[in-house]
């Protein structure tokens, strides 16, 4: 659905993207992270026929973005950090004027837009003109007018931002259920816990290069190496019994009653690591998997200087 291929974009002597190179499938979600000032918003106007490439090719649900722009914005759907709703009307009618630029029939855009206004607890307001509107009922109705054409890609820029949780939570299932019809997402936020729920793939921008680019659980492995395991104990740890670890399996702390263990492959090493913990007299009462973020190796990966390029895995 998404194919970038050494994608650059230069704006005089500055290099807002760098040799980028991305590929998502049809229902895949991929999320990009950065700083401000990463280049991500960059890549999306990219993407959207925006902003024509410096260098490098792109392909949006098969479209050349430089060749055959219309077609491009015809396929996607767009949440821009600056939304550009028309205050003076009311949402029906700025939902109308959307669907007759992307021309939808009228019968079919009625049916599109009680569809969505009612999934987005908007269609008690749909009359009300859009200055009425709180931030949160702001960024649905853009979100709404994204969706309006049934498009194949989305790109969504901070698609939760100034919402209320439990709008949050209805904008996030959507875009679940968006996946599931097999779509393409490629969703920019500073959210790292809804980037971790949503997205298949992470990609992490710093200075316009991708530095990192794979699923959350491998990113997290990248920067923070392999699991860490803590065993809870009944009774402080005997002393000299740890030195016939099993291979994969290096011990990284300890206190009175607990150890924790780096474990590479845990479901062939943590039952030998129990078994040996047992037969050595370790009274064992839990072991349990000690939770990393994804906001942790975000952060370590941007105040790294990987050295290796652009798209580095």
């Amino acid at each position: 659905m998404i194919t970038a291929e050494n994608l650059t974009k230069h704006f005089n002597d500055f290099i807002a993207v760098d040799r980028v190179h991305l590929e998502v499938v049809a229902g895949q979600v991929l999320a990009l992270l950065g700083p401000n000032g990463a280049g991500k918003t960059t890549i999306v106007r990219m993407l959207t026929s925006i902003l024509r490439p410096t260098r490098g090719l792109a392909w949006v649900n098969g479209y050349n973005v430089i060749e055959q722009p219309s077609k491009v914005r015809s396929s996607v759907g767009v949440l821009t950090e600056h939304h550009g709703l028309y205050a003076r009307m009311n949402a029906q009618e700025y939902l109308r004027f959307f669907g007759d630029l992307y021309g939808l029939d009228s019968s079919h855009c009625l049916q599109r837009m009680d569809m969505l206004l009612s999934q987005f607890e908007l269609q008690s307001v749909k009359l009300k003109k859009v200055s009425e509107y709180s931030k949160g009922m702001r960024q649905k109705l853009a979100l709404v007018r994204a969706l309006i054409h049934d498009p194949p890609v989305l790109l969504l820029d901070e698609p939760t931002s100034a919402m209320d949780p439990e709008s949050a939570r209805t904008v996030r299932d959507a875009i679940q259920h968006l996946r599931s019809n097999r779509r393409t997402i490629v969703l920019c936020t500073h959210n790292l816990s809804e980037a971790e729920q949503l997205a298949d793939q992470i990609a992490i921008i710093r200075a316009g290069q991708i530095i990192l680019n794979g699923s959350p659980e491998e990113i997290k492995l990248q920067i923070n190496g392999p699991e860490e395991y803590e065993v809870r104990l009944a009774a402080p740890s005997p002393d000299g019994q740890l030195t016939h670890l099993p291979p994969g399996v290096v011990l990284t702390s300890r206190g009175d009653d607990w150890l924790r263990f780096q474990i590479e492959d845990p479901y062939y090493n943590n039952p030998i690591l129990l078994r040996n913990l047992i037969h050595t007299h370790h009274n064992v009462v839990s072991l349990q998997l000690i939770p990393r973020s994804l906001e942790d190796a975000y952060l370590q990966a941007i105040g790294q200087d990987k050295g290796a390029g652009p798209n580095a895995r």
